[in-house]
């Protein structure tokens, strides 16, 4: 059965109880961190089963519902978004003892913040790659864009999703009139962000909108795919437009962090 939801990856299926997706130049720091996580016993990741004969990786299947937009009801609750924000601590802090290689082949290509990196982020913590269970938030699934980072830029991506910070023309539906300041609150409570990382994390936003463009149209003209097609689709402005509206709001939303 195809898979979709997914903005990048192609050809990923279902098969039973296992999902099987092709395989990168990243795969292999994916799998290593795939098994640190299944060693410390943290169980909101997909486990790696190995490889099948054509050469696709092989997951378990996550029982549960990753949303699809227009989101559902129950993925933009206050409660959704507290146990978005302890999932993810919960992933930072189960990959925060994992030493990766050196020569790990992580995909780079992508934004970042400055500093020296203190995890291996998942970069990538859309709706679309968190499964839901009864409502509760359960797993991340598609690792394809961990990468070494900082716990900020993890959190600020999914802010960038969850809040959300964009431009109300490019929210979803229910999302459209939400109060961004409240719910950026709570899911910074809901994580247990410290006092440090809320003062620099609107900076930290308006860094990794600007990266986040240059990466996006470099992937679109030198990768392809599904990088151009969304591109192409607008990814672009949709930045820009999610830049403005942060600094038109910026005082708004750091009262309501700080």
């Amino acid at each position: 059965m195809p898979l979709s939801g997914g903005d990048v990856t192609e050809g990923v299926v279902r098969v039973g109880d296992t999902v099987r997706r092709p395989v990168g130049p990243h795969s292999p720091a994916v799998h290593g961190l795939l098994r640190h996580l299944e060693r410390v016993g943290f169980e909101g990741a997909p486990r790696l089963l190995g490889m099948d004969e054509q050469g696709r990786e092989i997951l378990s299947w996550v029982q549960g519902d990753a949303p699809a937009r227009p989101l559902p009801p129950y993925a933009v609750t206050e409660e959704a978004l507290v146990g978005v924000a302890r999932l993810v601590r919960g992933y930072h802090d189960a990959v925060s003892s994992y030493e990766a290689p050196d020569d790990a082949p992580w995909d780079t290509a992508a934004s970042n913040l400055d500093g020296e990196p203190e995890i291996i982020g998942h970069c990538d913590v859309t709706p679309e790659n968190v499964v839901f269970r009864d409502g509760v938030p359960v797993a991340l699934i598609d690792f394809d864009l961990a990468r070494p980072t900082t716990r900020l830029y993890d959190v600020v991506t999914a802010l960038r999703h969850w809040a959300p910070i964009a431009d109300p023309c490019d929210r979803d539906g229910l999302l459209y009139g939400v109060d961004v300041g409240r719910r950026m609150r709570v899911f910074c409570d809901g994580y247990g962000l410290d006092r440090d990382r809320r003062r620099v994390l609107l900076a930290a936003a308006r860094t990794r909108f600007e990266r986040s463009y240059d990466a996006m149209r470099f992937r679109a003209e030198h990768v392809g795919g599904n990088w151009a097609r969304m591109w192409h689709g607008g990814a672009g402005p949709r930045i820009r437009r999610a830049q403005d509206w942060l600094e038109r709001h910026w005082d708004e939303l750091d009262a309501c962090l700080n």
